[in-house]
């Protein structure tokens, strides 16, 4: 079903290379709510705005109608493309693109495979509006292959340091080049990010529980992880997907459910996450200091964007003030 606007509604969780000049940050967000003229877009609003400074990453929570979306987040990435280098990029995150993800997720009355169509249609403007720009496809946009996101990184190499992209094939526009490298883009179900934060420096029991709660490694169903330094601690990244099937002995505590277009989604719940790896880090005498959700569970999504969209604060990130660290 819509939301209770009567909207379809989409989020998208775009990904930049960039954190450390704020001006340029807030030049992304506000080109997803004002195109080249300054005509504002309808039903559209930025929810919020994560950067760090270590990371040398920003996460921009973008939603808006169906209809609208697509030419939100390509004046986004057109702004982006313009201010970011990304031969000139510096920061511990791995990262292939200036712009470097592109995910599509619904939130009410708007299916996988719609998104999907959505996500491909960025993609095609993109290429037009930034003719050197070059994309790959994942998750639903990858038709008919449906590769995941952590499938295609692994085969790209994403995760390695300093990856040569030029040597990368792209699904969309060209060969890449140094300065916008390597985007991905896509549709799946809705992708939290939830960080752990341990009282140690010691990376390597980082990278040990890291690899613990991996679903790849036999860990938490939908969860991918790594560790990095943060701030004289270590921090474990999770990327928590959503998924459909039913796991098996589901209970209340695990897992938290939630519907769209009568399709049912689940997703481990942040509190069992920071509970399993204060579990395997006190394994090895290592206390941790708290839990970020980075955003919004997708229930959260949804019911601030109705919210946002009812009201017209299309800059409703600067209500939260943004988290720049």
């Amino acid at each position: 079903m819509a939301s209770k606007l009567g909207k379809r509604l989409v989020a998208c969780l775009l990904n930049v290379s960039e954190a450390r000049n704020k001006d340029n940050i807030e030049r992304i967000a506000r080109a997803a709510l004002f195109s080249s003229c300054g005509q504002r877009h309808p039903d559209t609003s930025v929810l919020n705005v994560f950067s760090n400074h270590d990371y040398n990453r920003s996460v921009l929570t973008i939603v808006s109608t169906s209809e609208q979306i697509g030419r939100s987040v390509v004046s986004s990435c057109v702004e982006g493309f313009t201010c970011i280098d990304h031969s000139q990029h510096e920061g511990i995150h791995p990262c292939l693109g200036a712009i470097d993800l592109i995910p599509i997720y619904p939130l009410s009355g708007v299916t996988l495979e719609q998104c999907g169509k959505i996500a491909r249609g960025i993609a095609e403007e993109l290429i037009t509006h930034v003719p050197g720009c070059s994309l790959f496809l994942f998750g639903y946009a990858d038709v008919p292959e449906m590769r995941s996101l952590a499938d295609r990184r692994r085969s790209l190499g994403w995760f390695r340091k300093n990856p040569d992209v030029t040597t990368m094939e792209s699904d969309v526009g060209l060969k890449p080049s140094k300065k916008y490298g390597l985007t991905g883009i896509g549709a799946s179900p809705y992708v939290m990010n939830c960080n752990v934060t341990l009282d140690t420096q010691d990376l390597t029991s980082g990278r040990a529980v890291a690899a613990a709660i991996r679903e790849r490694a036999g860990g938490l169903r939908g969860v991918q992880a790594m560790a990095f330094p943060n701030k004289g601690q270590v921090e474990i990244a999770c990327n928590v997907e959503s998924f459909r099937d039913i796991p098996e002995n589901i209970t209340a505590d695990k897992y938290v459910s939630y519907s769209i277009c009568d399709d049912n989604f689940f997703y481990i719940s942040p509190q069992h996450i920071e509970a399993e790896v204060h579990k395997l880090a006190a394994c090895r005498g290592i206390r941790t200091t708290g839990t970020a959700l980075v955003g919004f569970t997708p229930q959260e999504c949804r019911a601030t964007a109705e919210y946002a969209i009812s009201y017209g604060i299309n800059e409703f990130w600067k209500r939260r003030q943004g988290i720049f660290m």
